[in-house]
């Protein structure tokens, strides 16, 4: 059975039998107990159990010492989660990870540690407690629980802002191979990635395609970790990093531009006016390649993927006032900044779109 059926038997609701097969306020309540299970996942990532038990199996006693956690409350987090099958139960009081659970920990290659961290952290948690009136309102939540914005939050929590740029790097790991089969960037000579963070999505271009140049453009807190992950990659001789507002002016003439998940950031007003920025700087003959989420036009009760997009979209209001957008939205937001579009190609995997686009 697939861990994500044992999570309030999630799988009652994927299907239109399976939501008929049980009352439903059951079902309801089961919504609810997914709240509990993120947060349990969020707990066993914060203390790194995965990590201690990807070496061996380990006894609470053990784990209690190695994490400073009180013994007894550790046991009952460790039987919840060999409930919801990241851990085995392997003795009376001895634990086992699971491969389900091996991404949690920080070292696996499919890491999603810190995506769990910054997601079911205490920052964003407090804004997805701010979402009635944020539905009222139409500000950010975040905005309403902290009293700044994510941006300005990120800027004062160096910490916290270095675990948000991991997460971020984490997720553009797992699209980057999807991204390079839908957009040919091998016939450009200088690919610039604007809000790049850390340099992930363009490692992989550059070892891809080992004749490109690349350049990584974001604020300076986006760029922290970007030295290291080019230098990692054995690419950072032929990429530039550049620090900067996309508001105002991103690097000009280059070949192409990569715009990842930057437009759900922000409401349409702000997203044209990043993309008019960019169309100031693209070239004539020039590409920009936009990398989103598509949401349906319209909704198809009980689809997992396309609640989960919706939920997503949700979470953009909570935590930074943006949207997910439909492929006809984004369409419109291109034609008002000078562009438009030549190719759109769907990536199965998360619902992406990757729309190819010109100067008008």
């Amino acid at each position: 059975m697939p861990a994500t059926d044992r999570v309030g038997d999630a799988r009652d609701t994927g299907t239109a039998a399976g939501a008929n097969a049980r009352p439903a306020p059951a079902r309801l309540m089961q919504m609810v107990l997914h709240a509990m299970a993120a947060k349990s996942v969020y707990a066993a990532a914060e203390l790194g159990l995965a990590d201690l038990l990807g070496e061996r199996p380990r006894t609470t006693a053990e784990l209690a010492e190695l994490t400073g956690a009180h013994g007894p409350s550790l046991r009952r987090l460790l039987l919840a989660l060999a409930g919801l099958g990241l851990v085995t139960q392997t003795g009376m009081d001895r634990f086992e990870l699971t491969e389900f659970g091996r991404p949690l920990r920080k070292d696996a290659p499919n890491s999603i540690r810190d995506l769990v961290r910054m997601m079911c952290g205490p920052a964003v948690w407090r804004s997805w407690d701010e979402l009635v009136p944020s539905v009222r309102t139409g500000e950010p939540a975040w905005d309403l629980a902290h009293g700044v914005t994510w941006l300005e939050y990120y800027a004062r929590e160096p910490e916290e802002a270095a675990t948000f740029n991991r997460a971020m790097a984490e997720h553009t790991r797992d699209t980057a191979p999807g991204v390079l089969a839908a957009a040919d960037l091998s016939r450009f000579g200088t690919v610039v990635d604007v809000g790049g963070g850390d340099g992930t999505l363009i490692s992989h271009v550059l070892r891809a395609h080992p004749g490109v140049r690349g350049v990584v453009f974001d604020v300076p807190t986006g760029l922290a970790a970007t030295a290291t992950t080019l230098a990692a990659a054995g690419v950072a001789s032929r990429c530039q990093v550049v620090s900067g507002d996309f508001f105002v002016s991103v690097p000009a003439g280059a070949d192409a531009y990569l715009l990842k998940q930057i437009l759900h950031d922000w409401d349409d007003e702000r997203a044209t006016a990043i993309l008019r920025t960019v169309r100031a700087a693209v070239p004539p003959g020039g590409r920009l390649f936009v990398i989103e989420r598509a949401v349906p036009e319209q909704v198809t009760p009980g689809d997992p993927a396309e609640t989960r997009d919706l939920l997503l979209d949700l979470h953009m209001l909570v935590a930074t006032g943006g949207r997910e957008r439909t492929e006809g939205e984004f369409g419109r937001l291109l034609e008002a900044a000078g562009f438009e579009i030549t190719r759109l190609t769907a990536l199965p995997r998360f619902d992406f779109r990757v729309i190819e686009a010109t100067p008008a």
